[in-house]
């Protein structure tokens, strides 16, 4: 098929397309470089059947193509509160875009939509019945009601206008290919501990968190995409650690001699995530394979790789990680 995917030299991104090329698929890869980055597709520019468009989705473009992976929108509280109007016209206006795209070729649209949708959750695990706690007028509002009106958009294209959509509620997800910077909690932890500084925790650290790796997150995303159900779908690791318990692991892996420093926990940080994968399991026939300890021990290699920081990755066996 000829696929399209937004956001597709971004890290989940990337990831699905080295998937979708090795299936044989001819794939377009859409991105304007906000968080994206061209070295993530490098090994398949100059491939005939891969294609690289810089490309603001706010903008309209017409292309003929069978599906559309629309991930385009930065995914970091770094980078979506940067510029907060800008994220929210992503995901409303570059939404529109792609799905009048996928209303004239016809093509079945997938969105990347997010667990933030659920805010700051009253309801423990968050199943997708769970309509969410939202602050409307908060500094994550541009990204957490930003996905929701695009998941408003996308079944109202559904039931309008007839297009086949998917929509994918992503919880948080690691892997290699992560930007250093983006604020996100293991790309923090990970490289704090290989520079040997205090690695920061918010809060008391009792806040939780799900992780699922990179590889796992594509494959619930192709089987979301190739199914016949609509959605929204759960796609996370419903595995629960502390942020603490995150930080003591990454800390025994890579430099056990590095301290964890207490920060005051920012405005509306959720207190608990954890995925109800029912849904998945039930209709996708998917479910997380990558214990933690994995996950991390080849995120770390890949941020020591970037970093040109020589080392080893210490194996970990303690309560609370596969």
């Amino acid at each position: 098929m000829r696929i399209l995917v937004t956001g597709g030299a971004g890290f989940i991104g990337s990831h699905l397309i080295d998937r979708l090329m090795t299936e044989g698929h001819d794939v377009i890869c859409l991105d304007n470089f906000y968080t994206g980055r061209k070295h993530n597709v490098l090994r398949w520019i100059g491939h005939p059947y891969f294609e690289l468009i810089r490309h603001d989705i706010t903008e309209p473009i017409r292309l003929e193509v069978d599906q559309i992976y629309h991930l385009a929108c930065p995914a970091s509280p770094v980078h979506y509160q940067y510029n907060p109007v800008k994220t929210i016209k992503t995901n409303v206006i570059g939404t529109l875009n792609m799905l009048g795209l996928a209303k004239r070729v016809k093509a079945r649209l997938l969105l990347a939509s997010t667990s933030e949708v659920y805010g700051d959750p009253e309801v423990h695990p968050q199943t997708e019945e769970y309509w969410g706690n939202v602050n409307t007028i908060g500094i994550r509002s541009c990204y957490d009601e930003g996905k929701r009106v695009a998941e408003t958009l996308a079944f109202d294209y559904h039931r309008q206008n007839d297009v086949e959509v998917r929509v994918a509620r992503i919880f948080n997800t690691y892997g290699p290919r992560m930007l250093e910077n983006d604020g996100r909690v293991v790309s923090n932890f990970v490289v704090q501990a290989l520079k040997g500084t205090p690695l920061t925790v918010y809060g008391a650290g009792s806040q939780t968190r799900s992780f699922c790796y990179v590889s796992d997150m594509v494959d619930g995303l192709i089987r979301l995409m190739n199914g016949s159900h609509t959605g929204p779908i759960n796609l996370g690791n419903p595995e629960e650690y502390t942020i603490l318990e995150l930080a003591q692991t990454v800390q025994k892996m890579v430099n056990p001699d590095t301290d964890i420093r207490f920060e005051p926990l920012p405005q509306d940080d959720p207190r608990r995530r954890k995925p109800d994968i029912t849904k998945a399991q039930k209709l996708l026939s998917w479910q997380p394979t990558i214990p933690l300890s994995e996950g991390l021990r080849h995120t770390i290699e890949d941020f020591r790789a970037r970093s040109g920081i020589s080392g080893s990755t210490h194996p970990v066996d303690c309560v609370g990680v596969d």
